[in-house]
């Protein structure tokens, strides 16, 4: 992907044109939407002179637009786009050794902790679970031996911290600014922020000193829950460049439909998430007077004990809001059977509403007494709230809170 070059200024102007004009010679043609190249080769013009693209698999126009597109709305220069948020975490995982160290939010998303707990340990990674969201923990954290292998030079180590914020499905925050600030008190730190929940529309983790911003973009950004894929922006070409050896050699890239899917998605990922926070919100205010549920957590809410922190660093709160149902685990799996326009799925972020129970669902393997140390009770539900008529969502869950325990 080439450095981030474009002209425009306006996140939902960017959303839109970058990497879309196809009279450049990303596509060297007039139509108004970029074509889908499905093409796995393209021609030399002459042998031993090969152009931007040669196999899809190196790099592919559709690929190479997406990329520009989710750097730009990062305020990043680079991106390297993956077959999968998972696949994104792994290939940071390629950069590192045996007796290397990694830290990370102990209320991380679980599959970032499987990867660390059940892959990376393996390879004798030594990976500390903490509260990043208290900076006098996590200065405690930081070893002098800590290190990641060489991402620049091979002899070269690193320290790694590893922040989620907001936390899935936690919604705990941590502060970027503090957490920063910290971190650079010890020499050669990379610090990867995931931004799944906030998207760049509500948050930016590169102007705060982040090294690396990961995504899955399945979600939020993507969102419409028919694509798989994940994606990493960093200011650093040293990083891209390490990056891009990883998805070519280990294979793990996104095809051009996909890509293209995303790309249409972008457009329009501003309106989306201002619909998104708008019902979440009123969901969130209904959930905190009802009798039936307690512990309602969004970032949105006075009451979010993190509310001031998310104001400062944030410039919206998402649309992701969990709660837990005062009754017993059978009452609130009826309340989702109950449920008539919200989905009784996993995952989230997509222009739908869905609903999980949380400990059955995706964190099934996860002991219950671990679970309530993280707050994540025996019937702790995760709401993702997409963009229907907010009426409709509010009369769905009343219905079904009043099925289940009126």
């Amino acid at each position: 992907m080439a450095e981030n070059t474009d002209r425009f200024d306006s996140f939902s102007t960017v959303s839109i044109h970058t990497g879309q004009d196809t009279r450049d010679e990303l596509y060297n043609c007039r139509s108004g939407i970029p074509p889908i190249y499905l093409s796995t080769i393209f021609r030399y013009p002459e042998a031993g002179k090969g152009l931007n693209y040669v196999y899809s698999r190196d790099l592919n126009p559709n690929r190479a637009a997406l990329e520009s597109a989710i750097a730009k709305l990062e305020d990043g220069k680079y991106c390297n786009a993956f077959s999968s948020g998972t696949a994104a975490i792994s290939a940071l995982g390629y950069l590192i050794k045996a007796g290397d160290h990694v830290i990370c939010p102990f209320d991380v998303y679980g599959g970032t902790s499987n990867f660390w707990k059940n892959v990376a340990n393996r390879f004798n990674i030594e990976v500390s679970f903490i509260d990043t969201a208290d900076m006098e923990t996590l200065e405690k954290t930081f070893k002098s031996n800590t290190k990641v292998n060489a991402i620049f030079l091979d002899d070269i180590s690193l320290q790694i911290l590893w922040l989620e914020t907001p936390t899935n499905p936690c919604l705990r925050v941590t502060d970027l600014e503090g957490a920063v600030k910290i971190a650079r008190k010890h020499k050669d730190i990379l610090i990867v922020a995931d931004n799944t929940f906030a998207t760049p529309y509500f948050q930016r983790p590169l102007s705060y000193g982040i090294d690396m911003v990961l995504h899955s973009l399945s979600k939020y950004i993507n969102g419409h829950s028919d694509v798989i894929m994940g994606a990493i922006v960093s200011n650093s070409e040293d990083i891209y460049r390490k990056l891009e050896s990883i998805q070519i050699n280990v294979g793990s890239i996104p095809s051009p439909f996909d890509c293209f899917l995303v790309n249409r998605g972008l457009k329009t990922l501003s309106v989306r998430m201002e619909r998104h926070q708008k019902n979440a919100l009123a969901i969130a205010k209904y959930l905190e007077q009802s009798p039936y549920v307690r512990n309602v957590k969004y970032l949105g809410l006075p009451s979010h004990p993190q509310h001031e922190l998310a104001k400062k660093q944030m410039k919206g709160f998402s649309g992701m809001v969990s709660f837990v149902i005062n009754g017993t685990v059978e009452q609130a799996k009826k309340f989702l059977q109950s449920l008539k326009v919200i989905l009784l799925t996993v995952s989230l972020g997509g222009v739908e509403s869905v609903a999980e129970l949380t400990p059955l669902m995706t964190r099934e393997n996860v002991d219950q007494a671990e679970l309530d140390k993280l707050e994540i009770y025996e019937t702790f539900i995760r709401l993702s709230v997409g963009i229907e008529d907010t009426a409709n969502l509010l009369h769905d869950i009343e219905q079904a809170l009043h099925e289940a325990l009126a």
